[in-house]
């Protein structure tokens, strides 16, 4: 999401790092390029005034210019400045009687139905029961979507057809909930192509009947300015107790994320990293600050890694390492897990230093995808001994495998190369030629 933003920063504080002496123009260089790439990054113009005061009042005090680095003070700066922009993150308030009543409100395409989804699995990843109710009665898709996500994640969906208004289905969600044991309701509410009276009196109405503790604006992260008006618009009328921002894995420059918690002071709780229900993430200031100055956020993929990771495979294919066995079902095996932490440009940009190495590579995620996935045809269109033992396949078995994956034999032999040469790799460090062996590895 801050591409843009991240390369203009870096440019900045690279011909900084130039400098062996901070001198007073060189911060007022820095400052202009700083507040020209913040807006350019779709940041509210007032937001950007504020925080380059900050930046300006801190940067030219004694600390930095004694500093062995001034360009890396100045850096220190610039993150803890984007950091208490960012403000403190939010985390849900379900205190009370149970059930407690989370209400998602938003504009239509902001993908409030799907946020539903990926809440209720995050919750119930938390030990909560949830039910996810359709009040969305004007989209017709937005009933049968939230459905088919229900039967996806199995999480039950409460639905009506019998005509009524939506807060008086909210309230009768409640009941339900009550019946089935569930201790956290989520409310689907309707969304329109703009902000009109009629929603908001409905929201008002809704929030009357079910109390909820939570009320959090779903915005899409590719709003851009647009996004504060309808963020405030929004508070103003229902009181927003946090923001859940989508779409930041897209090529949005990103100024919403910095703007709608500057300017409505309402915390920014999630962050919806991609289109599948899992793609839900806590927000932590200091993460987003560091992966928009270029700095990574090896926490987060380590939370991703932990997430996707099994104790008991691990120790496995710890074991099978150690033997020097490692067949294509183990690559299998290996390859889903990696691809469960998500797209690669993501993960690259979360490695310190690995981001700003590959600037100006670019990274075609579709290819990448259509390639893991024509590896996994490839793997699954061989026998089970073919997969332990690649060594029988053939020239007669090649021709079979590839016409079962719709490859070819060419692409076959390199698949089998790369096994090969891992296979190398692992006796090496089996042997002890590369540092920190084969439990090094699982660490």
């Amino acid at each position: 999401m801050f591409e843009s933003l991240t390369d203009k920063l870096q440019d900045i504080f690279d011909r900084l790092g130039k400098h062996g002496v901070l001198r007073e123009e060189d911060i007022k260089a820095v400052l202009r390029e700083i507040r020209l790439a913040l807006l350019e990054a779709d940041v509210n113009y007032k937001v950007v005034k504020d925080f380059t005061g900050r930046v300006r009042d801190k940067a030219v005090g004694e600390a930095v210019s004694r500093a062995l680095n001034p360009a890396q003070q100045v850096i220190k700066i610039v993150h803890q400045e984007l950091v208490e922009t960012l403000g403190a993150p939010g985390r849900l308030a379900l205190t009370g009687p149970a059930p407690y009543a989370i209400m998602l409100v938003g504009l239509q395409g902001s993908g409030k139905t799907t946020m539903v989804a990926k809440l209720a699995l995050h919750l119930r990843s938390q030990g909560h029961y949830p039910l996810m109710v359709a009040a969305d009665t004007y989209r017709p898709a937005a009933v049968t979507q939230l459905e088919v996500l229900g039967r996806q994640i199995d999480i039950p969906v409460y639905v009506e057809d019998n005509g009524d208004a939506p807060p008086d289905i909210c309230a009768r969600s409640l009941d339900e909930a009550r019946t089935r044991g569930c201790d956290v309701v989520i409310l689907d509410t309707a969304g329109r192509l703009q902000i009109d009276d009629a929603m908001m009196t409905e929201l008002e109405a809704i929030r009357g009947l079910v109390n909820p503790v939570e009320i959090l604006l779903v915005a899409d992260a590719m709003t851009g300015q647009e996004a504060v008006s309808i963020a405030q618009g929004f508070h103003e009328r229902v009181e927003l107790t946090g923001l859940v921002l989508t779409k930041v894995d897209g090529d949005a420059r990103g100024g919403a994320a910095i703007s709608m918690r500057a300017v409505t002071g309402v915390p920014i709780k999630f962050l919806g990293t991609g289109e599948k229900v899992n793609a839900l993430e806590s927000f932590h200031p200091e993460r987003l600050a560091s992966r928009i100055l270029g700095m990574g956020d090896m926490l987060t993929l380590i939370e991703r890694a932990e997430a996707s990771y099994d104790a008991e495979q691990a120790a496995r294919m710890e074991k099978k390492l150690q033997k020097g066995d490692f067949n294509l079902e183990d690559f299998l095996q290996q390859l889903r897990q990696v691809r469960k932490m998500g797209p690669l440009q993501e993960i690259f940009d979360m490695i310190p230093g690995m981001g700003n190495a590959l600037r100006g590579v670019e990274i075609d995620q579709r290819q990448t995808e259509d390639s893991l996935k024509t590896v996994e045809a490839i793997i699954l269109s061989m026998t089970p001994e073919e997969r332990r033992n690649p060594r029988i396949l053939n020239a007669s078995r090649k021709r079979r495998v590839a016409a079962g994956s719709g490859t070819s034999v060419q692409e076959i032999n390199q698949l089998i190369s790369q096994h090969r040469q891992m296979q190398r790799m692992i006796k090496r460090i089996n042997q002890g030629k590369l540092h920190g062996g084969i439990s090094g590895l699982f660490r």
